[in-house]
């Protein structure tokens, strides 16, 4: 655990040797999915290719590969909109646009348009405001 990446590049320079000589073995991604420790996905045509790449690598310990649907990697990989992550009466952190370093309370959350509307919170007085999800980040929950 920890060191998915420098397993993924060992296995790429490993492709990448293998492709040189003129063998491809059939690898076609190399994905490490975020948030999940101590797991590489690996597209392949076939089992003995990954049994190949992954011999030999310090960090790997071997255990039966599983066959995942494209779905399911789909689902681990792409992450969750903001609008799920808070709700309201949360305190976010506003990282893009012109209020971006200051904190503010969501006062509602508008999924159809992906936008939130905050208050901020070192404002003189409260001011809705409506601003794409994508601007906020959790802070800390309730208010």
């Amino acid at each position: 655990m920890g060191r998915e990446l420098d397993v993924v590049l060992i296995m790429e320079n490993r492709v990448q040797g293998l492709i040189k000589r003129g063998k491809n073995i059939g690898v076609e991604a190399l994905v490490i999915p975020p948030g999940m420790r101590g797991y590489v996905f690996i597209e392949a045509d076939n089992l003995s290719s990954i049994y190949r790449l992954m011999s030999n690598i310090k960090y790997v310990k071997t255990v039966q590969p599983m066959i995942v649907s494209s779905e399911e990697l789909e689902r681990l990989v792409k992450p969750k909109p903001i609008t799920e992550l808070v709700s309201i009466g949360d305190i976010v952190e506003i990282v893009r646009g012109p209020f971006r370093g200051m904190k503010a309370q969501v006062m509602s959350i508008n999924k159809s348009k992906n936008t939130v509307t905050v208050s901020i919170l070192e404002a003189a007085f409260a001011v809705p405001i409506e601003i794409p999800s994508e601007y906020v980040k959790p802070a800390r929950e309730g208010g």
